[in-house]
């Protein structure tokens, strides 16, 4: 994943999923993602900024939630890597209210590309900025839990704090 800007700052959290790494440019927040998510980026170029503004509202927006605080999230976010149809799937999924659940057929309805339900699936697997924009929401068809790139344990997990399983 190409990052369109150059000043990236980084700050790591401890959740009770896990370490987080949330990820910050100059027009919102890039990332979000678990420590060992698949699909997470080079982070070596980035610097750690603790004091950062935007990275300490979506920390303590993060451990909000966590702790059942906090349903909703309300930050800048930065998602100007992702190809156009990316950028639509990552839309779509901002749009499922905490506590529901779709499939990725209806997502792919949703965007109006029915017959995509393979790159949308794609999309929504290489979303960069997990929980916030919320793709553990997506299950397969008969409802079953189908990929995760945090884990099917944390999307369970994250379903259940929803209160959505």
């Amino acid at each position: 994943m190409k990052f369109k800007h150059d000043r990236i700052r980084m700050r790591h959290l401890q959740s009770p999923l896990g370490g987080i790494t949330l990820a910050a440019s100059d027009l919102g927040l890039v990332g979000l993602w678990f420590d060992d998510q698949r699909h997470a980026p080079d982070m070596t170029p980035w610097q750690t900024d603790a004091a950062d503004d935007l990275l300490t509202q979506a920390a303590t927006q993060v451990l909000a939630y966590f702790a059942g605080q906090r349903r909703d999230f309300d930050l800048p976010l930065d998602l100007s890597h992702g190809t156009p149809f990316q950028q639509s799937v990552w839309a779509a999924l901002r749009a499922i209210p905490c506590g529901a659940t779709t499939s990725y057929g209806v997502l792919s309805a949703d965007i109006g590309k029915p017959a995509a339900v393979r790159a949308v699936g794609a999309a929504v697997g290489r979303n960069p900025i997990s929980l916030i924009v919320p793709c553990h929401r997506v299950l397969g068809a008969d409802g079953s839990l189908t990929g995760y790139a945090g884990g099917l344990d944390r999307k369970t997990a994250l379903l259940a704090l929803e209160g959505a399983r």
